[in-house]
């Protein structure tokens, strides 16, 4: 959630991404979720922005090490 959170925070980043990142981190705190199924829809919602073209190199390697570390949650 760290990384995450320096998304959220970073000026250079484009404000659609930023939302991204505050959406994938609300859906993260959502205790009526199994962590499986909150993993699954953070990565969902990442994964749809990394295609924007006009997102920083520095951002989009952030998101990938993201989604990779929620990759990995299981139910």
């Amino acid at each position: 959630m760290l990384m995450l959170e320096k998304i959220v925070n970073d000026s250079s980043i484009p404000r659609n991404i930023r939302r991204a990142a505050i959406n994938s981190l609300n859906m993260l705190r959502d205790p009526s979720l199994t962590p499986g199924v909150k993993a699954a829809n953070a990565v969902s919602i990442l994964d749809e922005v990394t295609q924007d073209p006009n997102m920083p190199m520095h951002a989009r390697t952030a998101i990938w090490n993201v989604i990779a570390v929620l990759s990995t949650v299981k139910d």
